[in-house]
């Protein structure tokens, strides 16, 4: 559905670290613009000085950058609409809120905060909207020197029509607000501070976006921000108001709102452990989309091609950590192997890296990474599955040496110590039939022969394929590793 019109935005605010909810709220207005051949804005709400920061701010580039998403318009990029970020066009917002104040859209509120507090009280007891009363709808200059003359400073309230709102939403259709559940609101603070209420619509106004895409929690201010934007087109300001679409909410654990503080959100969470980009990205498309009822994996370039945000279903959709996972491993299969070590570089040096650096053997890694490849969940798992190469002895888990380490297991271990010595060690089927021979004179079938020698040589009951491994790891090595788990017996 090519339509170059379409112009989307990601405005997040730079605090603290990307949330995976956000980042799908980015996934899905960055493939609604690449599918229609639009254009994706993303801008900065940094207006909160007190929570935003320079290191959060930075973050969100490098994770954008990382997840492979790019930008049309926005910060390091320009564009005719420039600055992108919020802090830079203080200037703008002021200019429009005495715009809107002058056309009488728009009004000052005297009203102290115990005063709201006491009506809203008042109005709940009644039985009625708790909302804003008008109560400064209609001041007379008189009472206005009044207030002043009290040292009171106002707020900007925007001034609601007296008529219910009605818009069609994208993904969950016609909604309609009565007037008396939205009433009149701030757009500036006392200090003169702009509120999102103002700066969000005007930007999005002044940047001609066509289809605001964007979390369930927002849906309650669209009735807001609509009639501001009618005003906006009164003033000359806007051309139009764009269309709405609210994504579902992503949950977590207990089916509660999956919030920036609950440690399964961190986007970096998911980057430290190794998801691939394109594995999460396949995952959180999944928060509310699919591409067919039968098909879970696929590439981005994919969804890209088929993602229409009127296919978004409006239901709440749950954060699964084990799904998310096994979407992920099917990706990492997908690499070819080249690409595979390439991106295992991190997890194999300091500080990941359990070994010293000069005992990392790149003929070793190259040789065991297919078959590691086949095995990992995120690439972080390729740290312990590959340490018994590198490492001067393994790394006994004292629960695995238990386990594995059965009475006669010395006996075993030194039937196998002799097979192996006999063995082609330029054939891993001959290790093979090495240990399954000496598991044969001890009435033992493969899987339990193996097992005494797998932890002896890798420090662990489960890991890579073991006869490979061994064949890898070299005849020496693998010799003197069953010697010292005798002498541990």
């Amino acid at each position: 559905m090519a339509n170059a019109n379409v112009r989307v935005r990601f405005c997040p605010s730079p605090t603290g670290n990307p949330h995976v909810g956000l980042v799908r709220t980015a996934l899905f207005n960055w493939a609604y613009a690449r599918h229609t051949g639009g254009t994706f804005v993303f801008r900065i709400e940094d207006t909160d000085a007190a929570r935003d920061s320079e290191e959060s701010y930075g973050q969100l580039l490098d994770s954008l950058r990382w997840l492979g998403f790019d930008w049309d318009e926005g910060p390091e990029v320009g564009g005719p609409h420039a600055p992108y970020r919020q802090s830079q066009r203080m200037d703008t917002y002021k200019e429009i809120a005495q715009k809107l104040l002058d056309a009488g859209h728009a009004y000052y509120c005297y009203c102290s905060t115990e005063e709201l507090d006491t009506r809203r009280e008042a109005a709940r007891a009644a039985g009625k909207p708790s909302g804003y009363d008008g109560h400064c709808r209609d001041l007379s200059a008189e009472q206005k020197a009044a207030y002043e003359a009290e040292g009171r400073t106002p707020i900007v309230r925007f001034r609601m029509p007296d008529e219910a709102i009605t818009f069609t939403d994208l993904v969950r259709g016609e909604i309609t607000y009565l007037p008396e559940n939205v009433p009149d609101y701030g757009i500036v603070r006392a200090n003169g501070a702009p509120l999102y209420t103002l700066v969000n619509p005007v930007d999005d106004a002044l940047m001609e976006i066509t289809h605001v895409l964007r979390g369930e929690d927002l849906l309650s201010s669209t009735p807001r921000q609509i009639a501001l934007y009618k005003a906006l087109i009164e003033l000359g300001i806007a051309k139009e108001t764009p269309v709405f679409g609210h994504l579902p909410y992503v949950m977590g654990e207990g089916n509660k709102k999956l919030s920036k503080r609950d440690p399964q959100s961190s986007l970096n969470l998911y980057r430290e452990r190794g998801f691939l980009p394109e594995g999460l990205l396949n995952y959180l498309s999944l928060l509310g989309w699919s591409l067919s009822a039968d098909r879970d994996i696929f590439a981005i370039d994919e969804m890209v091609a088929a993602f229409d945000v009127a296919d978004v279903n409006p239901n709440p959709a749950r954060f699964d950590l084990k799904k998310a996972e096994a979407i992920n491993a099917d990706h990492i299969r997908l690499l070819d192997v080249k690409d595979f070590t390439e991106r295992c570089a991190p997890w194999l040096r300091a500080p990941f890296a359990p070994w010293a650096p000069e005992d990392f053997d790149e003929a070793k890694w190259q040789a065991i990474a297919p078959h590691a490849q086949s095995r990992l969940k995120v690439l972080s798992e390729i740290t312990d599955n590959v340490d018994f190469l590198f490492l001067a002895e393994p790394v006994f888990d004292e629960a695995s040496w238990t386990k594995a380490m059965k009475e006669g297991s010395d006996a075993l271990l030194r039937t196998a110590r002799d097979k192996l010595f006999a063995a082609d060690w330029t054939n891993h089927e001959s290790l093979k039939e090495a240990v399954l021979a000496a598991g044969e004179e001890h009435g033992l079938k493969l899987g339990k022969a193996q097992a005494p020698v797998r932890v002896a040589v890798t420090g662990r009951t489960v890991g890579l394929p073991l006869f490979e491994s061994l064949e890898i790891l070299g005849k020496e090595k693998t010799l003197a590793r069953i010697d010292a788990a005798l002498a541990k017996f």
